[in-house]
């Protein structure tokens, strides 16, 4: 029984002590700043000034928005993009969609290596 306690006792640390070999947060990259601390400070003073917090609890993006389309406008670009993820996300995955609208063929892109399809006789 003694034995058996030792043997796993020492293939416990065996293992605990390789689970803690590496530390994955330091990292050995040395920062080196394009900006002088003047240029820093600066910018940080700026943004101070502008009394806007994007981070802040209290932060409302949309206080100053001012819409300049008409409501009837909104509604119709709602009913065309509704109706065309109906489309697009239906059963067959928009394939009667996608062939019925008329979409500009464009030539495929000539990689380098790829055979040419045109054969030469």
């Amino acid at each position: 029984m003694n034995a058996k306690l030792v043997l796993s006792s020492v293939l416990l640390a065996a293992f605990a002590g390789s689970a803690l070999a590496d530390d994955p947060t330091v990292v050995d990259d040395h920062f080196q700043s394009t900006k002088t601390r003047a240029e820093v400070n600066a910018e940080l003073k700026a943004f101070q000034a502008t009394g806007v917090n994007p981070w802040a609890t209290s932060y409302q993006p949309l206080k100053s928005f001012h819409g300049t389309a008409t409501r009837a406008a909104v509604q119709g670009e709602y009913l065309a993009a509704r109706n065309e993820v109906r489309a697009l996300t239906g059963e067959d995955s928009g394939s009667v969609y996608l062939s019925q609208t008329h979409w500009t063929a464009q030539p495929a892109p000539a990689l380098a290596g790829a055979e040419s399809r045109t054969s030469v006789q």
